[in-house]
């Protein structure tokens, strides 16, 4: 295989899991495969790398969430400041610990995760519930949580996200995919400074990566954000993507 044709498969699995992170989740499973599988990166390279191209999708989503109203910061900003401590204290730990070992555990996470969407599928696809007001005492802890997980390793982070706040804070599912892209573009940018700084980015093919994810966020989110049945299709795509990665999780 050319050198040209290994840029054009991972510009293509770039493509496809920046649209899979839009909408639901876990397209960095896909994109740290290709960082490490196809372009070689040692894995925790591959880790800070692919931050690039979350960072630049996340930023091109957020554009268009927020241009179609679907990105309200201001309602949400009491979420943002745990997710974004904990990121950063999740992001200098895996600077200096493998996140290898906890893959271990990854795919029970991932059954968890999927019985978790499929019961009570109504709550999914319900409208933002504007009179609840979580406890601080509960949301605090878990969003530094949320956060940290993100910070450490970003792959499932979008998952995670999407639950806690579609079924704890009883956002609506294209606000809380708004708001994911947002808080995660956030704090990413930080990240990949840290990451910089300690050598673990490799500046070329995450570039490369960058365009594809770009891509697939941005098209991803001009469809969420115009059409009627967003909702029920990003809760199917969801569904999709943990099964998938359930499969592959536990046949490898």
């Amino acid at each position: 295989m050319t050198e040209l044709q290994t840029y054009g498969i991972a510009i293509i699995g770039a493509l496809i899991a920046g649209g899979i992170n839009t909408l639901a989740g876990n397209g960095s499973a896909i994109t740290l495969t290709i960082l490490t599988e196809i372009l070689g990166l040692p894995p925790n390279v591959a880790n800070g790398t692919n931050r690039i191209g979350v960072f630049t999708q996340c930023a091109a989503t957020s554009w268009v969430f927020h241009k179609n109203g679907k990105l309200n910061i201001t309602r949400n900003k009491k979420y943002i400041v745990p997710i974004f401590i904990g990121a950063i204290a999740g992001g200098l730990l895996a600077i200096n610990v493998s996140n290898e070992q906890f893959k271990a555990v990854f795919k029970f996470m991932m059954v968890f995760m999927l019985i978790a969407v499929l019961v009570k599928p109504k709550r999914w696809l319900r409208e933002t519930d504007l009179e609840f007001r979580p406890k601080w005492y509960i949301y605090i802890p878990l969003l530094f949580a949320l956060g940290f997980y993100g910070g450490f390793i970003q792959m499932g982070m979008g998952v995670f996200f999407l639950i806690i706040m579609v079924l704890g804070m009883r956002l609506n599912i294209i606000e809380s995919n708004a708001l994911k892209g947002f808080v995660i573009g956030l704090y990413t940018l930080l990240l990949i400074g840290l990451f910089h700084y300690q050598g673990m980015i490799d500046w070329k093919l995450g570039g490369i990566m960058a365009l594809g994810q770009t891509a697939g966020g941005y098209l991803t989110a001009r469809f969420a954000s115009k059409n009627k049945k967003a909702d029920q299709i990003a809760y199917y795509v969801l569904i999709t993507v943990l099964v998938f990665a359930i499969i592959k999780l536990f046949l490898r």
